[in-house]
C-alpha cells in the first residue's frame, strides 16, 4: 500500500510545504477559507489569499457546494481528478448531491514525451520500444492521469495498444495522499460534523484503490477472467492481453477498431443494427451482475465498442466489482419487493444491504419508501426506468444515513449506465424487461435440490464448528477474569471541540490575569517612582505600561478574528 504516515505535528508536513500551500490556496479560492480556519491551517497560506478578486468570489457564491469541490479537484490536477471520480461510486462515503457532480469529473492531462515513455517500457521490459515492436506511433492515442496509451505494431504484424504509466506518478500520489490524510485527520479532530463521514478512511480507501488502479498486471488479471467467463459467447469480444510482457507499469493488449457505442450516425453508416446492439449490451450487463458476480464497474459509452455483426467488446478493465450471492439475492429481493409495493419487506432488505452506525426511525422510513414507491411505480411496469427508481432509494437511504456498500453501488451505477446506454441506441428500449428472466433466475435458484443440501451441509458445519468451539471461548474468558486480565474500556468521543474551547477561555482568561497584573505593578512602580527615572517617571513601569497595552491589543485582534467577543 503507498505508505501514508499518521501526521502528528503539521511541522511533518514542511517538506510539502509548496504543494501544501498549493492546495490550501485552491481551497481558499473556491470558497473553503471557514475550513481553512476551522483547521487551524492559516500559516501555510500567508501568500496568495489576497490574489483571489471580489468578482470571482461572487461568481463562486453562486454555486453550490459540491459543484466548487468539483472545481477545486480539477484544478489540484490527477491525484485530486482521481479522488472524485473514486467519490463519485462511494455514497457510504459522500453525500448524493456529491456524488452527480463528481461523476461529472474528467480525467485528462496533458501528455508527457516519447522519450520518457520509451525509457519506462526499457527498464520494465529490458529492451527500446524499437527493438520490441516492428512500429509504435509517438503520439498516444490518449492520455489521462495515471498513464497513456500508443498504438503499435508488433513484430508478426499484429496491432497493439500499449499502455504506459506516467513517470513519477507514484511519487506525486504519495505526496498528495500524506497531505489528504494529515488534513483528513485535522478535520475529524475539529470539525465535529465531518465526523459521520468520516474522511480519515476516504484517504485510506482512495489509496487502496488507486494502490490497486497503479498496478497494471492487475487490470491485465482482470481482462484474462472476464474473457474466459465469456470465451463460448459469440457476440461479446474482449481484447487479448499479452501478459508475458506486459508489467506493473507496462501494460501491452490487442488493439480495437472498433466504433464507440455513442457514435449512433457511424453506427447507422456501418449498417449495425442498435436495437441489437441494446439488447446484447444489457445482456451481458446482467450476465455479469447475476449469473457471474463479477462485473465491468465502468460501462460508459467511451468503454463500449461495436465490432462488426454487432458484437460488443468492453475496454479499460481498471476498474471491476464484485458481489457475493448472497448480496446479489437481497437486491432481487429488495427490487422484487418494490415493484409489488411490499414497503415493510423492502424496508427490513434496505436495512440489511446498508450499513448504519445508529438504527433509523423505521416508521419514518417506511413511510418514505411508500412514498418513492408510489411516485416510480405509479405507471406501467414497461415504462419503468431502473435507474432513475435506483438513484430514488439512493436518496432514501442517504436522508437516514444508511451507507449503501462499494460494491453494492458499482452494481446499481452498472444498472444505471446499461439502461442509459441502451435508451440511446433504442428509445423502445426496457432494461426492467430484460433484467426479468434474471431476476426470476435468481429467485428460483433458492430452490433447486442441490442448492438446499449445499445450505444444509454448510448449516450444519457452521453449527458444529460453534459447538466445538464455544467451550474453547467460554474457558478463555473464564480464565482472563481469573487473572484480571479482563476489562471493559470506555472511550469517551466527541470531547475535543469543548476542550478546544475550555483550553482557548483558560488561557485567554491568564493572558487577561498577566495584563492586569502588568498594569497594577506598573503602576507601583510609577508612583514610587523607582529608578531609573525619565522626566520623573519610572522607566521600567513605562515599559511595563507598554508591555500591558501590546499584549492587550493581540489579546482584542484574536478575538476579534474569531468573529466573537
Amino acid at each position: 500500500m503507498f505508505s501514508i504516515r499518521k501526521i502528528g505535528v503539521i511541522g511533518r508536513t514542511y517538506r510539502h510545504l509548496n504543494r501544501y500551500r498549493q492546495i490550501l490556496t485552491v481551497l481558499f479560492k473556491y470558497g473553503f477559507g471557514d475550513l481553512v480556519e476551522v483547521l487551524k491551517i492559516e500559516q501555510y497560506i500567508e501568500i496568495g489569499l489576497n490574489m483571489i478578486s471580489k468578482k470571482r468570489r461572487d461568481r463562486l457564491e453562486k454555486l453550490s457546494r459540491a459543484e466548487r469541490v468539483r472545481l477545486a479537484f480539477e484544478e489540484l490536477g490527477p491525484t485530486f481528478i482521481k479522488l472524485g471520480q473514486v467519490l463519485s461510486t462511494r455514497p457510504d462515503l459522500v453525500p448524493v448531491d456529491f456524488i452527480n457532480e463528481l461523476s461529472k469529473l474528467q480525467d485528462m492531462v496533458p501528455p508527457f514525451p516519447f522519450d520518457e515513455a520509451s525509457e519506462i517500457i526499457k527498464v520494465e521490459l529490458g529492451a527500446a520500444p524499437e527493438e520490441l515492436f516492428a512500429s509504435i506511433d509517438k503520439t498516444p492515442m490518449a492520455s489521462a492521469s495515471i498513464g497513456q496509451v500508443y498504438r503499435a505494431e508488433l513484430k508478426d504484424g499484429e496491432d497493439v495498444a500499449v499502455k504506459v504509466q506516467r513517470p513519477g506518478i507514484k511519487k506525486i500520489i504519495e505526496v498528495d495522499l500524506e497531505i489528504m490524510f494529515h488534513l483528513a485527520t485535522l478535520m475529524e479532530h475539529h470539525v465535529e460534523e465531518m465526523e459521520l463521514h468520516r474522511p480519515v478512511k476516504v484517504v485510506e480507501e482512495f489509496a487502496r484503490t488507486l494502490e490497486r488502479e497503479i498496478d497494471y498486471s492487475i487490470e491485465a488479471t482482470h481482462m484474462e477472467r472476464f474473457a474466459r467467463e465469456f470465451l463460448n459467447d459469440p457476440t461479446i469480444y474482449v481484447p487479448k492481453v499479452f501478459q508475458d510482457t506486459s508489467t506493473s507499469r507496462v501494460l501491452i493488449m490487442e488493439f480495437i477498431d472498433g466504433i464507440k457505442i455513442s457514435e449512433i450516425s457511424r453506427l447507422d453508416d456501418a449498417g449495425y443494427d442498435r436495437k441489437i446492439i441494446a439488447v446484447r449490451g444489457a445482456d451481458l450487463a446482467l450476465k455479469q451482475i447475476f449469473d457471474n458476480g463479477f462485473f465491468h464497474a465502468d460501462p460508459h459509452p467511451g468503454n463500449i465498442f461495436v465490432l462488426p455483426n454487432n458484437v460488443i467488446c468492453l475496454l479499460d478493465f481498471g476498474m471491476m466489482g464484485s458481489v457475493d450471492r448472497q448480496t446479489r439475492e437481497d437486491f432481487v429481493d429488495l427490487l422484487d419487493s418494490v415493484v409489488h409495493k411490499d414497503t415493510l419487506k423492502a424496508t427490513r432488505l434496505l436495512l440489511e444491504l446498508t450499513e448504519h452506525d445508529e438504527d433509523p426511525d423505521i416508521k419514518l422510513l417506511e413511510r418514505d419508501l411508500s412514498d418513492f414507491i408510489e411516485q416510480h411505480l405509479y405507471k406501467p411496469l414497461k415504462d419503468i426506468e431502473i435507474g432513475k427508481m435506483l438513484q430514488g432509494l439512493l436518496v432514501v437511504a442517504s436522508r437516514y444515513r444508511l451507507r449503501i456498500p462499494p460494491n453494492m453501488f458499482l452494481m446499481m451505477k452498472a444498472f444505471s449506465s446499461t439502461e442509459g446506454v441502451g435508451l440511446m441506441l433504442d428509445p423502445d428500449f426496457e432494461m426492467i424487461t430484460m433484467a426479468a428472466p434474471f431476476i426470476e433466475s435468481v429467485k428460483r435458484a433458492r430452490f433447486y435440490p442441490k442448492r438446499i443440501a449445499g445450505d444444509i451441509v454448510t448449516l450444519v458445519a457452521e453449527l458444529l464448528r460453534f459447538v466445538q468451539q464455544f467451550p474453547k471461548d467460554a474457558l478463555d474468558i473464564t480464565r482472563l477474569i481469573k487473572q484480571q486480565k479482563l476489562s471493559v474500556k470506555f472511550v469517551h468521543q466527541g470531547f475535543e471541540p469543548v476542550l478546544d474551547t475550555y483550553n482557548q477561555i483558560s488561557n485567554r482568561i491568564s493572558f487577561s490575569i498577566v495584563i492586569a497584573s502588568l498594569i497594577i505593578g506598573s503602576a507601583l512602580i510609577v508612583f514610587a517612582k523607582t529608578p531609573p527615572l525619565f522626566h520623573g517617571l519610572s522607566i521600567i513601569g513605562i515599559i511595563g505600561f507598554i508591555s500591558a497595552a501590546v499584549m492587550g491589543i493581540w489579546l482584542l485582534v484574536a478575538i476579534l478574528r474569531k468573529g466573537r467577543l
